[in-house]
């Protein structure tokens, strides 16, 4: 069996892969882990628990505060509530730790389980080892009084929100902005145009009545049509794009042109910089950055720090580095002084403030980074386990990096949250990186074959 941690928490098929059993036994190991075992550093520890509006996040919920109350974790329940809003939550309220049920960007039948750690930091490698192998571990429960005790307190987003708002240095108006917000039917469908309207934004909503079956379908930062669509028809100045839970965030201009992660952190990277606020006048990215914004940063006098694929690993750069901007091409933008995660909600409102600092278009900010024609193939069905051993991939690899030179580079990575391989091929024409990433993919189906 292999790790069951993947890079951002445990996900699965609800109630398949990813069964109440299961989240039950994980709460149970976490809360053992996560509460210093044994002494719970002297007193009742205490968990914040949210979710996103999937159906199964219903009983997941359940599961998670079972096994927390069982375990002598008192829980106050958050209800539907983005990611980094649990995040922030648990620092805020000095919560031992916190958990939420969301499978982000996945399909509705997908959900997962995420833990953050005192303070409201994800959860490192070791700490995930040890909650694993601490699955199914017999102990002496709490008894009588010493049992957890479940509470609600769905207040606790606008205290949120409260801070999102509160980030912003000085009172910025977004009045004169109208942004169409879609929501993905997901976690922040009342956060986000509440935290936009206290600015002054004039706010469309799309995709913001959550059912429990229409979470990213059709929606949201994966399927961006609708949005695009909707910023021509109401003439708006851009719209942003939101995940199932939120901790992402992309952007389309005026003209309905996307403005990916690469170029909402090349925009927030600029202004920090002329502000003196950009330490070490360095942005975090991950391999799957473009190679347009390497350029366009270093054009601008700002280093690049690269790290492996996830916000785990660009967060563990910039704390250990001092660095207090970065993120990923998806549109997990992190803006640490202010969060200690991803957070699509907080992102959009320094980016419509950087608008209406400067009073340029968000087609005028992004046209600082010009984009290299990027291709990516995912390859399902194979065995990922043996994509950085093989050495016939490696050999077809190479090869093409020697084809592309200094004007292209490739990428081939494992998926962290997904049964399959990813073929990223970037070169100076869209046909020539399409040709490469096609060939290379075709090698892995070969020689991965299950």
């Amino acid at each position: 069996m292999g790790r069951l941690f993947g890079t951002d928490g445990v996900r699965g098929v609800a109630n398949e892969a990813l069964t109440p059993e299961l989240t039950l036994d994980l709460a149970l190991a976490a809360a053992r882990v996560l509460s210093e075992t044994g002494e719970f550093a002297g007193h009742k520890p205490f968990a914040v628990v949210g979710r996103d509006p999937r159906a199964s996040g219903e009983f997941l919920e359940a599961a998670v505060v079972a096994g927390l109350a069982s375990a002598g974790v008192d829980v106050i329940r958050l209800g539907v509530v983005p990611t980094p809003g649990v995040a922030y939550l648990t620092g805020s309220t000095g919560a031992d730790f916190g958990v939420m049920l969301s499978a982000s960007h996945n399909p509705m039948p997908d959900n997962g389980i995420k833990f953050f750690a005192r303070g409201g930091t994800k959860l490192d490698d070791a700490l995930e080892d040890a909650i694993e192998a601490r699955l199914g571990e017999r102990w002496a429960r709490p008894l009588g009084a010493d049992v957890g005790r479940v509470s609600e307190d769905l207040s606790l987003a606008e205290a949120y929100i409260a801070h999102l708002v509160g980030s912003l240095d000085h009172p910025v108006s977004l009045e004169g902005i109208t942004v169409v917000v879609d929501c993905a039917n997901g976690a922040a469908y009342q956060t986000a145009p509440a935290a936009f309207e206290s600015q002054g934004a004039t706010v469309i909503r799309i995709h913001a009545e959550p059912d429990g079956t229409n979470i990213n379908l059709n929606s949201g930062s994966t399927h961006m049509d609708g949005l695009r669509s909707a910023v021509i028809k109401h003439g708006a100045d851009l719209g942003i794009a939101l995940d199932g839970d939120a901790d992402r965030c992309l952007a389309v201009d005026a003209s309905g042109r996307t403005v990916d992660g690469d170029q909402v952190l090349s925009i927030l990277a600029q202004g920090l910089k002329e502000s003196g606020r950009l330490p070490g006048d360095t942005v975090v990215a991950t391999v799957m950055s473009n190679l347009g914004f390497v350029r366009a940063m270093e054009a601008a006098g700002i280093g690049v720090e690269q790290t492996k694929v996830g916000d785990r690993y660009v967060l563990e750069s910039m704390r250990a580095n001092g660095f207090t901007l970065g993120g990923e091409q998806s549109g997990h933008v992190v803006l640490l002084d202010y969060a200690t995660t991803g957070d699509g909600v907080l992102t959009a409102l320094h980016l419509m403030s950087r608008m209406a600092e400067t009073g340029k278009s968000l087609a005028e900010l992004a046209s600082v980074m010009v984009r290299l024609p990027q291709v990516l193939v995912n390859v399902p069905g194979v065995d990922k386990a043996r994509a950085d051993t093989d050495p016939e991939l490696a050999a077809a690899v190479r090869s093409a990096e020697e084809e592309l030179g200094r004007s292209g580079r490739v990428l081939l990575r494992s998926s962290g949250t997904e049964p399959l391989v990813r073929v990223m091929v970037e070169a100076e024409t869209l046909d020539h990186a399409e040709g490469v990433a096609q060939r290379l993919a075709a090698v892995v189906r070969e020689r991965l074959a299950l």
